[in-house]
């Protein structure tokens, strides 16, 4: 039994601990650089001002140009190389842009419409990069309803990329160049991105979860191993390990010290790709509602003028919907928002309480609210991650209303009184994978998180650490290998 052990950990780590270095180096990367995103926020900070005077045809009337048996999930009123566009968001993942003036449907954008489009983001000099489906930068499901896009290097200092549409004409992602040069080694190796995009895309997912699966089974042989090895009595030179050559003891020794926290890492990095769906508790989702714009609403120039008088700037309309009521969301630069009711000049911050509870209601009607609680704080389960990190994207506002149900799934829901919106749904498999991911990959707990350096230095130390022996065990398969 013994010999099979000891033969499965070597064989293995001949396979994978050089992608296992690569691991802990890129994740050390990715720490302080994360993966080329457009936040919510850096998209609301790059608008102008809707103007009221020159704005717009009523929503209602450029839906018109939409094909007839379309879903429409979601609709905003912004700004597009400096022209209002009325983007909606479709079923199955498509989107429509607009013309905000003529309510014609605009064309598939072409390069000087992306370069136009980039400069109006980012007001200075741009060289067109071309048209890509999908590169280093760019791999990421969300972009799949805009691409291909269009690739426009921008001359500011931090030398950006940005990517734009080519369904909406808008750009969707910046890349500035320290981002895509640490990337190289962050990212992009860590997540086996080489393996993306190309003729391995559709297998790109199966093999992240059986390389991790066959590490996870890697580092607890060599625990295992590790611990058989181990001489209760001190060997006659004082070692307890009973490897005389340094490379095969540091191995030893290091896979001791870091050898539960490497099968912790690597097993959560499986688990953050939902392997055979595990954290899929089934039962019904809340649906996303269609938006409607309701007949007797004001005209955009109306609602602006309207928001205007209560000393709100308007960069971008959005039309919800809050169970069966219609609103629209109106965005600033800055961050605030606004909420209007249609057919009223009544700007109000939030929605009440009741509202929320009967629009949470309607989302699971099989299913009974057990407990409401109004969250002012982050805590175990709700929290925010700096912009660069994985999550970073997520908008995660307080105060937010806590919702729990009795159904199966044993759901929470938790919604922005801001917008009505749902930030977070969690059920008990989503709960499960908070432990299992986010705390065990990346130490996401609010007290250690509230005292940097500390979290870094303690990833820093494991990384280095899983570094160690992961370099070890390369060096040692290669001189077995070379022994044939």
């Amino acid at each position: 039994m013994k010999r099979y052990l000891y033969l499965a950990h070597r064989w293995l780590g001949i396979l994978l601990c050089v992608f296992m270095a690569l691991w802990f180096l890129s994740g050390v990367v990715m720490m302080y650089v994360g993966y080329p995103k457009l936040t919510p926020q850096e998209h609301w900070q790059r608008l102008p001002v809707l103007d009221g005077g020159s704005c717009c045809l009523p929503a209602g009337e450029a839906l018109s140009a939409l094909p007839p048996a379309s879903t429409l999930l979601g609709l905003r009123l912004t700004s597009i190389a400096g022209a209002p566009v009325y983007v909606a968001t479709l079923d199955r993942n498509r989107f429509a842009a607009i013309d905000g003036r003529s309510g014609a449907l605009r064309p598939v954008a072409d390069a000087a419409l992306a370069v136009q489009s980039a400069q109006a983001f980012m007001p200075v000099a741009a060289r067109y990069g071309g048209l890509v489906d999908e590169d280093a930068w760019s791999h990421s499901r969300a972009l799949d309803g805009h691409r291909p896009l269009h690739r426009v290097d921008m001359q500011d200092e931090a030398r950006t990329r940005l990517y734009v549409s080519s369904v909406t004409g808008e750009v969707v992602r910046d890349a500035t160049q320290t981002e895509r040069r640490w990337n190289w080694v962050g990212a992009w190796l860590h997540w086996l991105y080489p393996l993306r995009g190309g003729w391995l895309d559709d297998w790109w997912s199966g093999i992240v979860i059986y390389s991790s699966l066959a590490a996870t089974v890697l580092g607890l042989t060599g625990i295992w191993a590790g611990c058989l090895r181990w001489r209760r009595r001190p060997h006659a030179s004082g070692s307890r390990s009973p490897y005389r050559a340094p490379w095969a003891r540091w191995h030893h020794w290091l896979g001791l010290a870091f050898g539960l926290l490497i099968v912790t890492w690597i097993a959560s990095g499986l688990f953050s790709m939902n392997p055979w769906k595990i954290f899929d508790a089934g039962g019904p989702r809340p649906p996303m509602p269609a938006v409607k714009v309701a007949d007797n609403e004001m005209s955009p120039a109306a609602l602006l003028d309207c928001l205007e008088q209560a000393g709100f700037a308007a960069s971008e309309l959005t039309w919800t919907r809050l169970a069966d009521e219609s609103f629209i969301l109106a965005r600033a630069a800055g961050g605030g928002s606004r909420l209007l009711a249609p057919g009223r000049c009544a700007p109000f911050h939030e929605h009440d309480r009741d509202s929320l509870l009967a629009a949470a209601a309607a989302m699971l009607p099989h299913a009974r609210v057990s407990d409401v609680f109004v969250q002012q704080t982050y805590d175990w389960h709700y929290y925010s991650r700096a912009e660069h990190t994985m999550g970073g994207h997520q908008n995660r506002p307080l105060p937010v209303l806590r919702l729990k149900f009795d159904d199966p799934a044993q759901t929470w829901l938790y919604l922005d009184p801001r917008s009505g919106a749902v930030v977070q749904r969690l059920n008990s498999h989503g709960r499960v994978k908070r432990w299992l991911f986010a705390l065990l990959h990346s130490w996401d707990w609010q007290p250690l998180l509230a005292r940097r350096p500390l979290w870094d230095i303690l990833l820093i130390v494991g990384s280095l650490g899983g570094f160690a022996v992961s370099i070890s065990g390369v060096v040692l398969g290669w001189r077995r290998l070379c022994r044939g």
